[in-house]
């Protein structure tokens, strides 16, 4: 393991108190033991906190048994993979290699020119970026349900062809409906615009330019890369993601992404309609109280537990790993560590809105 991946400072000299991180520990050390892998706090591009712990993982519904998490772990993104997505999009859109968010799906996939219709051409890269395409899908099924779309995308021979040939049920932009095969048609369009596999185009785009080298993208046998939710990234590197879109898409220097882009992606553009969080392009936004200060905050979310959470008013990275893939409160325990503890331990003068 290498301590170049991040500065490391110590959390009271670097804005955050010790003692929120310390109860964080204890309570996930304690007699619950909650199957959390990895919590880490960055502060102002600096790596103020990390704490990993051992649990029953796997890959991609594949048991790893009790795995001992580390630095040098690699672990499920499972849907953060869709926000690394909306930026290899996003660097694709500034190379000039995709011309416009607006252009219709369809015209990206003319081997299926006998799904053209109406409504369907009407369908924009847009509306994939905000799960807005008003096709026909359900995802809220149990894994079991021989009616989950995404089960049945996994068992497709052509699954790009599957999610295009659903029925339009709702005019596209109005409804906003998880749908993991828009993301797979948003690779798709990335990859042709590219000229090459996702692997190589992650790789060239985004990972070596953050010093990202240990990743993997899982594969299913029948059908190859799970596009989706299938990357695997140590947890140091989760955070490398939510410090890039804290930097506006500048790492080291570097502009990666462009600002315009990491500005329109993370911002509300559609509200499900059952939930308190807004969505951007393969994004989430929510927001938290701080002290009884109004805080906003970008999230990426992926099944059993896993988030980048990241707060521009706090110059704040804060990453959650887990392995609760079969724990109906997943997406509840991440958001009460955020809250209760990380956010916390911020110092009064920032509850107070101090720069």
């Amino acid at each position: 393991m290498s301590l170049s991946d991040w500065s490391i400072a110590d959390p009271e000299g670097a804005g955050l108190r010790s003692k929120p991180l310390r109860d964080l520990v204890e309570w996930l050390d304690g007699p619950g033991e909650a199957n959390i892998h990895s919590v880490l706090v960055v502060r102002h591009g600096r790596l103020l906190f990390e704490h990993y712990r051992a649990g029953e993982d796997e890959c991609w519904g594949e048991p790893l048994g009790n795995v001992a998490h580390g630095p040098d772990s690699k672990h499920d993104l499972r849907s953060v993979t869709k926000s690394v997505i909306s930026l290899l999009f996003g660097i694709a859109l500034d190379r000039k290699l995709i011309r416009d968010i607006d252009e219709a799906v369809i015209d990206w996939f003319p081997q299926y020119s006998d799904l053209r219709s109406p409504a369907k051409e009407r369908i924009s890269l847009r509306h994939l970026l905000t799960m807005s395409a008003g096709l026909e899908w359900n995802e809220n099924l149990p894994s079991t349900d021989p009616k989950n779309s995404e089960m049945r995308l996994l068992s497709s021979a052509d699954r790009c062809r599957y999610v295009l040939e659903q029925p339009v049920v709702a005019p596209a932009g109005q409804v906003w409906n998880y749908n993991s095969g828009g993301t797979l048609l948003l690779e798709n369009v990335i990859a042709t615009a590219v000229g090459g596999a996702l692997d190589d185009v992650a790789r060239d785009f985004l990972f070596e330019p953050l010093g990202i080298s240990d990743f993997a993208w899982t594969r299913d046998l029948k059908s190859g890369t799970l596009e989706w939710g299938g990357l695997r990234l140590r947890s140091r590197d989760f955070a490398k993601i939510g410090q890039l879109v804290l930097n506006g898409g500048n790492w080291n220097g570097r502009q990666i992404v462009s600002q315009k882009w990491v500005t329109a992606s993370t911002a509300a553009h559609i509200g499900p309609a059952a939930l308190t969080y807004f969505y951007g392009y393969q994004w989430w936004l929510g927001r938290s109280l701080v002290g009884g200060r109004e805080v906003s905050w970008i999230c990426a979310m992926g099944h059993g537990g896993q988030r980048i959470f990241a707060v521009p008013a706090l110059d704040l990275v804060a990453v959650v790993t887990a392995g609760l893939y079969a724990d109906a409160v997943h997406g509840l325990l991440p958001l009460i560590i955020f809250n209760r503890y990380v956010l916390a331990a911020i110092v009064s003068e920032e509850k107070a809105g101090a720069p």
